[in-house]
């Protein structure tokens, strides 16, 4: 399967919903963290052309609202010479990444570029993180249902798995694990929020996220098999 493959879900992932105001607030808070965060972008833009050059943002397709792909703009975390094919993921001190880069990764600031998807309509500023076209299959058996929603830059999801990457057992197939243990939980998570969010819990999750980035909250430990944390 692939994201084209996802649009034969019929009404389950074609009813996506947003809503007006959702919109107008992303464009307002996307406008206002774009002239916040300009220096630092371009900060992190002349450091990655200095350390290693070209290019300096990482763009991929990713499953977007409704199984449409779309293309996610982020800061490269890893080293040029990298195969672009390479894991789908980022692991706990992957050798993939440069120092900038484990720095991105840390922070988040990776993500910034994503600013630009959610001015252009693709992306929300709170809503499920878009997978890459590899875990296009695994939204079946119900979890079709994340894609009513249009992914976002923060959510529920994102704070509670803000350490994923060390998650992963050492034995363990990088892959299969995230098809089978970190994906199913973190849609779980979605489908538990999304079906009955609010605006002033979306805006809670926002100062969640900023709390977090900033190191003054934690996510509490995480076992990708229980059930859903209460949103």
């Amino acid at each position: 399967m692939n994201a084209l493959d996802l649009s034969i879900h019929g009404s389950v992932v074609s009813s996506v919903t947003h809503g007006f105001a959702r919109r107008a607030i992303d464009l307002v808070i996307a406008t206002a963290a774009a002239i916040v965060f300009a220096p630092l972008m371009l900060v992190i833009a002349l450091a990655l052309l200095l350390d290693g050059g070209r290019p300096i943002f990482f763009s991929q397709t990713r499953v977007g609202a409704g199984g449409q792909p779309f293309r996610i703009y982020k800061f490269r975390k890893f080293a040029v010479r990298c195969d672009p094919d390479g894991l789908a993921l980022t692991m706990a001190g992957d050798s993939r990444l440069t120092t900038i880069g484990r720095f991105l990764a840390l922070t988040k600031f990776d993500e910034l570029p994503q600013l630009w998807n959610v001015f252009r309509g693709e992306m929300a500023i709170v809503g499920p993180r878009p997978e890459s076209l590899v875990f296009a299959d695994c939204f079946r058996g119900g979890f079709e249902a994340v894609l009513r929603y249009k992914p976002g830059l923060l959510g529920p999801a994102q704070v509670l798995f803000r350490h994923e990457a060390n998650l992963y057992p050492r034995s363990a197939d990088p892959l299969l694990f995230y098809r089978e243990v970190l994906f199913p939980a973190k849609a779980r998570i979605d489908l538990s929020y999304y079906p009955q969010r609010t605006i002033g819990a979306d805006i809670m999750w926002m100062m969640r996220s900023f709390l977090a980035v900033v190191g003054l909250v934690s996510p509490p430990p995480i076992d990708p098999g229980s059930p859903p944390i209460g949103m």
